[in-house]
């Protein structure tokens, strides 16, 4: 089980298929999502990853955290979350997580705060069809209707839909396409709707159900792609400065 990460939502916009078809997407941006602490079975009793993402002021960061991001040698960082994983997927601790620990076309599960809509009514916020526009109602079109029985309960039961504050709270969305990555920018593009306004911490996750395809394991991690490439451009300086001396 992979580590999961942290990103922002940007926004909707749309792109275009190789046939030319139409396709939703909801941008998400990883703001420096980077490992700052472990969780092992020995110290905390379960095995996990905390990731951080998002530059926080030091001035409004308390003195507790100050210390447990300076001991992982890392910014103050915005949001912290922690991602259950398995002993082969741990990750070094500093270390920054890629766009590309997503692969095009694979499913994940997305969580947020969705969206607040303040006090709604039981058709807005239940999708109630209302009463009856003629023969006795009156000035109560919209309203819920009854809400219990007489007596005997003599209450109205918990759970109870009805109206009252809609939204603000915590959504799971499962099975969402990747549609397409940028490493370069740091985006993830995935198909359709996700949860929250724009600026909501967006938590990023293969999907329970089943992620559809191959993954990298335990996850692509900026640092590791950089110091890949670095061997591969030393020998081909070499050969220049040898000419130089011939000249």
């Amino acid at each position: 089980m992979r580590t999961g990460v942290i990103a922002k939502k940007l926004g909707m916009s749309r792109i275009f298929s190789e046939d030319g078809a139409h396709i939703p997407v909801t941008v998400l941006e990883l703001g420096g999502c980077a490992v700052v602490a472990h969780r092992t079975v020995e110290k905390d009793g379960y095995t996990a990853i905390q990731l951080g993402a998002g530059k926080a002021k030091v001035s409004r960061t308390s003195k507790a955290l100050r210390g447990h991001y300076a001991k992982a040698e890392v910014e103050p960082r915005q949001k912290l979350v922690e991602f259950r994983v398995s002993d082969d997927c741990m990750l070094d601790v500093g270390a920054e997580l890629s766009a590309e620990h997503f692969v095009s076309g694979q499913k994940v599960d997305v969580s947020a705060v969705s969206i607040g809509k303040g006090f709604a009514g039981a058709m807005k916020r239940h999708n109630f069809g209302g009463l009856r526009a003629t023969h006795g109602v009156s000035i109560s079109h919209r309203s819920h209707g009854s809400t219990g029985q007489c007596q005997d309960p003599g209450k109205v039961f918990k759970g109870k839909k009805m109206a009252g504050h809609m939204g603000a709270k915590r959504i799971s969305t499962q099975n969402l396409e990747v549609v397409r990555t940028d490493a370069e920018r740091g985006l993830v593009l995935i198909r359709g709707a996700v949860p929250g306004s724009k600026g909501t911490w967006i938590e990023i996750r293969d999907a329970v159900k089943g992620v559809g395809m191959d993954v990298p394991v335990p996850g692509v991690v900026k640092s590791a792609t950089k110091a890949e490439a670095a061997p591969a451009e030393a020998p081909a300086e070499a050969p220049a400065e040898q000419k130089d001396d011939q000249s």
